[in-house]
């Protein structure tokens, strides 16, 4: 989310410090201050991070004669599509606080393969003597993560005296690395020094490779329309030919492909972006087919792929009820992201996704879920390419199986001077290209991620707030036409929902909040949803920043809100799905009935008659808040 002007001073504070500490390193591996200026021009798309500035580092290799240092890797022939492997540093004599392991990929990483040429990094502010670490490590742990290292539990003798006594002993150390198939191949390097200081001491000799870099991988259903008897599903593949899904009783359909390349990033002429740069990585070949014929509520099974690279494992999934059907189960967040299942360092963790993600699992294996809805901050890549690997693969038991529509958020769209409303460089160069190919949502045009949609009983209305919604464009002539038609006897509920939000204890946008709140009490929606803000809140029916309905408990205790004689929407921040949460303020305003800052979902049922919600939090799995809206 964006940084409000209550944190402003304390990460600007930070950011000087930052800079501080990389200018006047207590290594003597120094940094230049034109690396800590473009550590600082970075910080948006980096974050606070030693890790996250890894970037822009003149790479030494360290002053280390040891001739017994080996790095290796424990794995049997080339890599499956998923899977975890062991990496073993020996040899080293000094254990340090400081040695590290990285994961880089691709597997090279000289001057010779990185973007453009020396003149292109002085656009960074970057003078540093090459080579440099062009090539941002996929994760990286310290070898302290295993506790023997440092105590040199697991010795090994070198060298014998005459006397046969023990003269040189060397320590060893190791790592698990969880490795999901990125097509490209990967090697590991052992560095010294730390994070901020880094030092080359040795790498793997051979490369691994995946044993099937073409292999289709990472399956999620979207819908393309309120009928449901249609659904995409999009995938990755190394290979770009067509390739098919087959369905039901002996149906297919052949792909269409796409791919995006760096030079379809946004970046700036100060400094590249990292999606165009060192955070770049090549995202293979996307793949998408439609699935027609289908029931609505019904389920099928299908596979991906083709002979020439093999096709993926039969899944079942399940088509959502049709618009104006009369019973909906739905699941909606924001904010999720991932977290890596390896306790690695990685460019974006967020920390809460993990346990989202398996409760929610629980819930669609359990057949509780009709759809999914994901409102934006979708991967957290913002320009590590490789990152949307790992978030399509995490999300892979979930979107295969169900529905899973998405909403664009800041860190998908956001850069400056690339159309997005709002400037500053949240999407770290991507501006919108990765998620709308990964995502393809039903939606009137490239660069135009806003759509309606009708399951069951509601009618979703999903706009971007990255784009211009003030009065006369495009997007806020399309919002007041989507409500406006909304058949209030076939879907008798209207959900408005997007990214950032109109009302948080945290603040909020004023000029979105008057621009566009007037068309929610117009046009009678019931229910409004955002994220960004990360943790959940929960409004009284509102508008204009005063309560014109307070809810009623029902005879078990639960918050009803009576919309028989409709008042105002109910508005709710659902962003604890992953990323680190947000406290709240001692002085919450009036409208603000509930604050929970835990992580979780919120999962809804939809009748004709009543839409309930509740927030399950994801570590005790018990429902925090739940609330109801009526018509009678």
């Amino acid at each position: 989310m964006e940084q409000r002007a209550t944190t402003h001073h304390v990460h600007k504070l930070s950011f000087i410090l930052l800079i501080l500490s990389l200018a006047f390193p207590s290594s003597s591996f120094e940094l230049r201050p034109s690396v800590a200026d473009s550590t600082f021009l970075h910080s948006n798309d980096t974050a606070i991070s030693d890790f996250r500035v890894l970037n822009r580092r003149a790479l030494f290799q360290c002053p280390d004669l040891n001739p017994y240092l080996q790095i290796n890797v424990t794995t049997q022939g080339d890599l499956s599509d998923e899977q975890f492997i062991t990496v073993n540093v020996s040899g080293v004599l000094v254990p340090s606080d400081g040695d590290w392991v990285a994961m880089v990929s691709p597997s090279f990483s000289n001057v010779t393969t990185c973007l453009g040429s020396e003149a292109y990094y002085l656009q960074t502010g970057d003078t540093s003597i090459l080579p440099l670490l062009c090539h941002y490590p996929v994760k990286a742990k310290y070898v302290t993560s295993d506790p023997s290292y440092l105590s040199c539990k697991n010795q090994k003798c070198q060298k014998y005296g005459n006397n046969g006594d023990c003269e040189v002993r060397t320590c060893a150390g190791s790592l698990s690395f969880h490795v999901v198939n990125i097509r490209t191949n990967i090697e590991f390097v052992f560095f010294a020094g730390g994070f901020s200081t880094p030092c080359i001491l040795t790498k793997t000799d051979v490369p691994l490779k995946f044993s099937n870099p073409n292999s289709p991988l990472h399956g999620h259903l979207s819908s393309i329309d309120s009928t449901a008897t249609s659904m995409r599903l999009t995938w990755v593949s190394g290979d770009k030919e067509p390739q098919q899904v087959q369905y039901g009783d002996g149906k297919s359909q052949t792909s269409e492909v796409t791919t995006f390349s760096a030079a379809d990033m946004c970046s700036s002429i100060v400094v590249p972006s990292p999606a165009k740069d060192f955070g770049w990585h090549d995202p293979g070949y996307i793949h998408t087919a439609v699935m027609s014929g289908l029931q609505p509520s019904s389920t099928f099974n299908y596979k991906y792929g083709s002979d020439a690279v093999g096709w993926s494992a039969e899944i079942q999934f399940r088509t959502p009820p049709a618009g104006g059907s009369d019973e909906l189960k739905f699941l909606v967040f924001g904010d999720m992201g991932k977290a890596p299942l390896d306790s690695s360092a990685e460019h974006y963790i967020q920390p809460g996704s993990i346990s989202v993600i398996k409760g929610m699992t629980e819930e669609v294996e359990n057949g509780n879920v009709d759809s999914i809805f994901h409102i934006g901050d979708i991967s957290y890549a913002t320009g590590f390419l490789v990152e949307w690997d790992y978030f399509l693969n995490l999300i892979t038991p979930l979107a295969s199986k169900v529905s899973y529509m998405t909403a664009i958020g800041n860190h998908e769209r956001d850069y400056s001077d690339s159309g997005s409303w709002y400037t500053g460089s949240d999407s770290g160069g991507e501006c919108g290209v990765p998620y709308e190919t990964y995502f393809p949502m039903p939606t009137p045009a490239k660069d135009k991620p806003w759509y309606s949609i009708e399951q069951g009983s509601v009618h979703f209305t999903v706009i971007s707030t990255e784009h211009d919604w003030t009065e006369k464009s495009e997007q806020y002539e399309w919002m007041k036409t989507d409500m406006a038609s909304v058949d209030r006897s076939k879907t008798p509920w209207l959900v408005f929902t997007g990214h950032r939000p109109m009302y948080s204890s945290l603040g909020a946008d004023d000029q979105f909040l008057e621009t566009v709140e007037p068309l929610l009490l117009n046009n009678k929606v019931d229910l409004v949803l955002f994220g960004h803000v990360h943790n959940y809140e929960r409004t009284c029916s509102i508008y204009n920043s005063e309560c014109l309905a307070i809810p009623e408990k029902d005879k078990n205790g639960i918050d009803t809100y009576d919309n028989t004689n409709y008042s105002a929407p109910v508005q709710a921040i659902v962003g604890m799905a992953g990323f680190s949460l947000e406290k709240f303020p001692d002085d919450a305003p009036s409208w603000s009935l509930v604050r929970i800052s835990e992580f979780g979902y919120v999962r809804a049922h939809a009748t004709k008659d009543e839409l309930k919600l509740e927030f399950v939090n994801s570590d005790s799995k018990n429902v925090d808040d739940s609330f109801i809206i009526t018509k009678k």
